[in-house]
């Protein structure tokens, strides 16, 4: 289980960042797309769990797996470039810019949101046989999820919406902490360990993350949840996606570039 010092996978950080904008709008599109739809399916996997079990640890211990199966493919979330992609750009790589920075994060949202939405559809269609019953419990499960993470916050107003959005900074801290997991070390095994711990704990406690949430909220809608696709991006998309560049970069992205690659000299004794 090779193990990367820190300044060996912060570089590889700032390398995947530069490659990430210079990527074709194809490739970009696939992975991104792809992305969005392992990790959907995993979400509708725990949450499956969830209520079969009536145990949410299960779940959360359990849900990891997607996110390590799209990472070891080399596909990409917007969580994950919200944090790498801005590194590049701090580390004045040549013909990285602000717009090159924008364009990957464009083209990675439209690709995860595609990638969620289609897991969505087939899933609203697994669980009420093609519209024709009403949704079984994992269904209505998702439904009230939707419900409880829009109207739920909205029910508070100003205090809602900034909790929403520190739910979304919690989240990326974590989920970007995996993302540079999967850089720590050359040996599979490794990467997946490094990467389960901290999406895990993302999941458990209920942060909020906005790939898992474009499944969510809209196969919610689809199942005729209480709540519109305006509340869905009033109430929890839109926060949520600040809250997650936010928390990424901040907490994970900035403190480790600071650090590992602009390293202080040394202090000299007095």
């Amino acid at each position: 289980m090779a193990y990367l010092v820190p300044s060996e996978f912060v570089t590889k950080m700032v390398d995947a960042g530069e490659s990430k904008i210079f990527m074709s709008t194809k490739d970009t599109l696939i992975r991104a797309y792809m992305a969005g739809a392992i990790l959907a399916l995993a979400a509708w996997f725990a949450v499956t769990i969830n209520v079969q079990t009536g145990q949410p640890l299960l779940g959360a211990v359990l849900f990891p797996v997607g996110f390590c199966m799209l990472y070891l493919l080399g596909f990409d979330l917007l969580t994950g470039v919200f944090v790498l992609a801005p590194l590049a750009l701090l580390d004045k790589r040549p013909g990285v810019t602000v717009a090159g920075v924008l364009r990957n994060w464009g083209l990675v949202f439209t690709g995860n949101f595609a990638g969620a939405f289609t897991v969505a559809v087939m899933m609203a269609i697994y669980v009420t046989f093609g519209f024709t019953t009403e949704p079984n419990a994992v269904g209505k499960a998702i439904g009230h999820i939707g419900e409880g993470r829009t109207l739920g916050y909205q029910a508070h107003g100003a205090a809602g919406m900034l909790t929403l959005f520190i739910r979304g900074m919690l989240c990326n801290w974590m989920v970007a902490t995996g993302v540079v997991g999967a850089m720590i070390s050359t040996h599979v095994s490794g990467k997946v360990i490094a990467m389960w711990m901290p999406i895990m704990l993302f999941f458990y406690m209920v942060f909020e993350h906005s790939i898992v949430n474009m499944f969510l909220f809209p196969s919610g809608l689809l199942l005729g949840a209480n709540f519109t696709f305006i509340d869905y991006l009033l109430w929890n998309e839109i926060p949520t996606v600040l809250g997650n560049l936010v928390g990424g970069l901040a907490f994970t992205g900035l403190t480790l570039y600071a650090t590992h690659v602009k390293t202080s000299p040394r202090r000299v004794a007095a």
